[in-house]
């Protein structure tokens, strides 16, 4: 019996665009997180890893895509393969099935090194510049960017005020009904 591929897609943010990944590939089914690599703290990757069969194919993009860390990555593809399925990664051409020779192992872990080093320089940049940006009083810290402007509260109010519903004109401006009821009592 021929088994299900099954695909997987992996962007660190929700703001960027799996389209690229596994592009023009046939797939039975696709499971996609938007979070980082750094661990196996993803939903659809748990849920992928319940879901896979015995005889299914597991393919993805590249190494980097299933994971950050060189463990994570040898602990699902080795939990992968040792319930029979295959782990495909696109990019580097290589499959894995569990009774690899030698050489593919070094380059998973070789690769995977690669991965985990790659995310650790990515985080010492971040840092650096944030500390510069501290230095410099630019700094702002992490928080939700203001999606509604001052402009808007003042249109909000004057089409409340013509009688208009709340629920339009929460549709209008892509926002909830609750936080037009929220603005009105500020």
């Amino acid at each position: 019996m021929k088994g299900q591929v099954i695909g997987y897609k992996r962007v660190s943010s929700t703001d960027q665009n799996t389209a690229r990944q596994l592009e023009g590939l046939e797939l039975d089914e696709v499971f996609e997180d938007r979070v980082s690599g750094k661990d196996r703290n993803r939903p659809e990757l748990e849920r992928l890893i319940r879901h896979a069969r015995n005889g299914d194919t597991v393919v993805v993009h590249s190494m980097d895509r299933l994971a950050r860390n060189l463990v994570d990555l040898l602990d699902i593809v080795k939990e992968l393969t040792s319930k029979g399925v295959l782990v495909q990664f696109v990019k580097e051409s290589f499959t894995f099935a569990g009774n690899d020779d030698p050489f593919k192992e070094l380059m998973l872990k070789m690769l995977g090194s690669f991965a985990e080093f790659e995310r650790a320089l990515i985080k010492s940049r971040q840092r650096e510049g944030i500390e510069l940006k501290k230095a410099a009083g630019g700094y702002k810290g992490k928080g939700r960017k203001k999606s509604i402007t001052e402009d808007m509260v003042l249109r909000i109010k004057e089409r409340v005020e013509a009688g208009e519903k709340k629920t339009k004109i929460a549709s209008d401006l892509g926002i909830s009904r609750e936080s037009i009821y929220k603005l009105l009592k500020a």
